[in-house]
């Protein structure tokens, strides 16, 4: 989902997972209306990855585990790996034993969405919600989170909010929206020939790019 601040992509993925509630019309999964399930196992079937991570002051092994029942430490090394997470955890004095600090302020931003990352890959959900998760980070961290977002939305559903329209280039459907509304949907080259709403996108991001 692309499109300019304001456009209502959030609002969207706040629907989906239930923090508010459609007023006409419905959502539906697989054609189960998401209504139709109780709130706890609809977001159990959901990872989600935000712009702002939170982290708690605890240990990095410790916040990628959370909310899982006996995890093993295979597990949580695995997790971290495919998160791009486990050469900088390495590096620490305590490894995956070293506490993040108050809201992961031991970690570089970078560092924190990776351990968000490994997180969401722990959980293992069908479905992964990102909402503009490199956003907030510098160019050479944005590429180093974005690969392990790649590896982490292989072989499941994902829906990727994304500012940075070099993100979505590959998605099976980008969907456009502009003051709350879809106008447009398709691949990025079926967008591209449409020559509309996410052709003037593009093209403002490429002169931003250049500046």
């Amino acid at each position: 989902m692309v499109g300019e601040s304001g456009s209502g992509k959030s609002t969207l993925a706040n629907l989906v997972t239930r923090f508010y509630d459609t007023t006409k019309g419905n959502i539906t999964f697989d054609g189960v209306d998401i209504k139709d399930v109780t709130t706890k196992s609809l977001r159990q079937q959901m990872g989600i990855v935000a712009q702002d991570s939170i982290l708690f002051n605890d240990s990095i092994k410790n916040n990628i585990s959370l909310g899982i029942n006996n995890p093993s430490e295979n597990e949580i090394f695995h997790a971290a790996k495919i998160a791009n997470a486990h050469d900088f955890i390495s590096e620490f004095p305590k490894k995956y034993n070293n506490p993040v600090g108050d809201g992961g302020g031991m970690l570089s931003g970078g560092q924190r969405q990776r351990i968000a990352i490994a997180r969401a890959v722990m959980k293992n959900p069908p479905i992964m919600i990102l909402d503009e998760a490199t956003s907030a980070l510098d160019t050479e961290s944005e590429k180093i989170v974005q690969d392990a977002l790649e590896n982490m939305m292989k072989n499941r559903t994902s829906l990727v909010i994304a500012h940075r329209l070099s993100t979505v280039q590959n998605a099976d459907l980008i969907v456009v929206m502009k003051k709350g509304k879809i106008v447009e949907q398709g691949t990025h080259q079926e967008l591209i020939n449409l020559g509309g709403t996410y052709t003037n996108l593009v093209n403002l991001q490429s002169l931003e790019n250049k500046k």
